[in-house]
């Protein structure tokens, strides 16, 4: 039997709340997908578009819902197109067979169970101020992208997988001039280093300081595409840069250095 709410004017169903329960889920997985890479915006901006289409087609406004009517009616293909690896991505996550016993099932429900504490980053962030410390007094360069977000496989899959738990050893090997790894960038998630000589968009920006080179203006490219923090260590200039959502921090001392990561990780990106 399906049980009738009233609220107001709304009557709803009890398989109304079902749906509902099953869109939010579908919605929150789509961005965990999708967010930490520049395809979000995209997202975002089919959505806010699709709604404003709602809205027009609800006023009765012929001529715009006409127009808006023809994006829509290619918007199957246009998401196909735009997220095909996405979409690849999420099929290949459905298709696991495994994915119960890793936990992968229970992750889609996260939204309503998180209780993390912002204090679990106090020891990370030790471990990678004192990396860069050190790599800074080692004249050696380093370009590390910090991701809260994501893995941001777009980029991690273009350098070498390393899915390896944090240290100072760790990153002192890979920016080691003698090391294969040490040109491109590394990314961190999760408390790990996901890869290693990752290739990161360079961005032509002709506004950027002339003495940047190319992990400054990579940096910059990332933190233009992405929600990732990134951070430059010169080994020409002996400087700590530190850039984000486009916008760039420079000459910073290991106090300040600690200072922008620990406003990142907790949610108070105020670069």
């Amino acid at each position: 039997m399906i049980y009738n709410i009233n609220i107001g004017f709304l009557e709803l169903r009890l398989i109304d709340f079902i749906d509902i329960l099953f869109v939010s889920l579908l919605l929150y997985n789509i961005y965990r997908l999708l967010r930490g890479s520049v395809a979000i915006r995209i997202f975002i901006g089919f959505l806010i578009l699709y709604f404003f289409y709602l809205i027009v087609r609800a006023s009765e406004m012929e001529l715009l819902t006409n127009i808006l009517g023809q994006f829509m009616g290619v918007g199957v293909l246009a998401v196909i197109i735009l997220f095909q690896k996405e979409i690849r991505r999420f099929l290949l996550f459905l298709g696991k067979t495994n994915y119960i016993k890793d936990q992968k099932l229970l992750d889609v429900f996260s939204p309503f169970f998180s209780n993390q504490s912002k204090n679990k980053w106090n020891s990370f962030i030790t471990i990678l101020v004192d990396s860069c410390q050190l790599i800074l007094q080692s004249n050696s360069g380093a370009l590390i992208v910090l991701s809260k977000n994501s893995e941001m496989k777009f980029y991690s899959e273009s350098g070498e997988i390393l899915n390896a738990i944090l240290s100072k050893r760790l990153l002192l090997s890979i920016f080691n001039r003698k090391s294969p790894l040490h040109d491109g960038a590394v990314i961190i998630h999760g408390e790990k280093v996901i890869a290693a000589r990752c290739i990161l968009p360079v961005s032509d920006n002709k506004d950027l300081p002339m003495n940047f080179g190319l992990r400054h203006r990579a940096a910059y490219g990332i933190s233009q595409d992405t929600d990732a923090l990134a951070i430059v260590i010169s080994e020409e200039n002996k400087i700590i840069s530190v850039f984000f959502d486009g916008k760039v921090k420079t000459k910073l001392s290991i106090v300040e250095l600690r200072s922008e990561i620990i406003d990142y990780l907790e949610g108070e990106e105020s670069i």
